[in-house]
């Protein structure tokens, strides 16, 4: 069963007070939708561990950013602490990017890469992917269609060609 996620994320009940903002953008560079979650108030911090040290990515006066484009089979979100330096750039590779009643949503198809400032690359949930696969929750050519789409991703990112990374400043600062 394919996760649809919306941009908005209302469900997210650690943060406590926090400003959205949303925009359709269509030029040459990209087609689609931006999204900003402010979160200015967080119930508590949110702490992931990877190459052994611990990042937090949510915390008080952190922000989101998600980009959506329309035409392609993933989403970006990078993650900005309380200076507005990156953290982390989010990849979720996804069967459909769209809209519903008006709001930006995504497929989510398991596979994900974590990509840090430095360059150093995290590739996730393969096994979810595989999981699902065995499940029947996703059919083949949705599992092929990942493992294409994060290969193709992935060999950008390591060869410096990943657009939407040098956009994600410019995207924040539209919709601040």
């Amino acid at each position: 069963m394919l996760k649809r996620r919306f941009l908005h994320r209302e469900d997210w009940s650690r943060i406590i007070k926090r400003t959205y903002k949303e925009k359709e953008i269509k030029d040459n560079d990209f087609v689609g939708y931006i999204s900003l979650i402010q979160m200015h108030e967080v119930s508590q911090p949110l702490i992931t561990k990877h190459l052994e040290q611990e990042i937090c990515i949510v915390d008080n006066n952190y922000s989101w950013l998600q980009q959506l484009p329309l035409n392609e089979h993933y989403a970006i979100t990078t993650m900005f602490n309380g200076a507005g330096e990156i953290i982390q750039w989010y990849i979720d590779i996804t069967y459909e990017n769209g809209v519903e009643n008006n709001m930006p949503y995504m497929d989510d198809l398991f596979l994900d890469l974590i990509v840090f400032p430095t360059g150093e690359v995290i590739q996730k949930d393969k096994d979810e992917l595989e999981e699902a696969l065995n499940n029947k929750w996703i059919t083949q050519q949705q599992y092929d269609l990942a493992y294409k789409t994060f290969n193709i991703v992935l060999e950008e990112v390591q060869g410096g060609e990943f657009k939407y990374f040098s956009m994600s400043t410019k995207h924040r600062n539209c919709l601040l």
